[in-house]
């Protein structure tokens, strides 16, 4: 990270001169073996930037991948997504020999554009998700997974024509929706660890308000609470909500609203007052966002606990 400024690639077609591959098969969409990417550059040792879609497949005889703040054998091979726009880089020493195989899908915006894919993408929240919050396949997932990026690669070895992008983009898409599948399953076999993660989020949040942080440093965000359990702000709320039913945001409405009625019913605070101690601007947001959870205004539930 400390070397250069980021790289940019705008195309698929510089990506694969970049990687010292062939020119791809299609020029908005490519499946690469992983295996045939050269070692002998240092292009993979710079951040860099992306402007299409990155899926990447990937499995190791001799490594791990570090997970949240943990590590995981990455033996029976994990999935990772990238969204354009995002910085990747690796934090491997270039001189260790670990050797990652698998299959690498690369597809431009530009390319699903026209498809209800190109709409609906943005509500597979893993292309939010940090490099370290993979999804981790069971030996059966994994069939499922290799034999899509199969019939991906058989299409494009088929001679392009009008219906090559049509199949394409159904495959992209049933790639998707088994992803987020094997996604909510992960949630809940690692619902020990989760459920610790939830133990540290509502400590933490506890802690804000009780500290009162929030009247110095403003409303807690979800930026906020993921870092402090090193995740990123995506993956804690789908995974919250997994567990829950109730996002990262709503558990802070949640607690913040607790906290409230304590200011409410204990103190002679003014409700603009409690407003401020809690971290809002405005004390108009506090009294919607009070009427919203309890459908009451604070005043009213002032009068109703006395």
């Amino acid at each position: 990270m400390e070397k250069s400024n980021p790289i940019r690639v705008s195309s698929i077609s510089e990506l694969h001169r970049l990687l010292q591959l062939p020119k791809p098969l299609h020029p908005m969409i490519s499946l690469v073996d992983n295996a045939k990417m050269s070692r002998d550059f240092d292009f993979m040792y710079h951040p860099f930037f992306l402007d299409f879609y990155k899926i990447s497949y990937k499995y190791s005889t001799n490594g791990r991948m570090g997970y949240g703040q943990g590590f995981y054998d990455f033996s029976e091979g994990g999935l990772m997504f990238t969204a354009p726009n995002q910085l990747i880089y690796t934090d491997n020493d270039p001189s260790e020999d670990i050797q990652y195989f698998g299959f690498t899908l690369f597809f431009h915006p530009d390319f699903i554009r026209n498809y209800s894919l190109g709409r609906n993408i943005k509500r597979y929240g893993f292309f939010s998700y940090d490099t370290n919050e993979a999804l981790h396949l069971s030996e059966k997932e994994k069939k499922v997974i290799v034999g899509l990026l199969g019939n991906i690669d058989e299409e494009l070895n088929t001679s392009i024509d009008e219906i090559s992008q049509d199949v394409l983009v159904s495959y992209l898409e049933v790639l998707l929706n088994y992803s987020n599948r094997f996604y909510k399953r992960q949630f809940i076999t690692r619902k020990t660890v989760n459920h610790d993660i939830l133990s540290s989020v509502e400590h933490l949040l506890d802690k804000y308000f009780a500290s009162e942080e929030s009247l110095n440093k403003g409303l807690p965000t979800v930026e906020y609470l993921a870092s402090q359990v090193n995740l990123s702000p995506r993956y804690l709320s789908d995974m919250l909500r997994s567990l829950t039913g109730q996002s990262t945001q709503q558990h802070i409405h949640d607690k913040l609203i607790e906290k409230a009625k304590d200011y409410i019913s204990t103190t002679n605070l003014s409700v603009a007052e409690i407003a401020y101690q809690l971290g809002f601007e405005r004390p108009q947001s506090f009294n919607k966002l009070f009427k919203t959870k309890t459908n009451q205004s604070p005043l009213e539930f002032r009068a109703s606990f006395n």
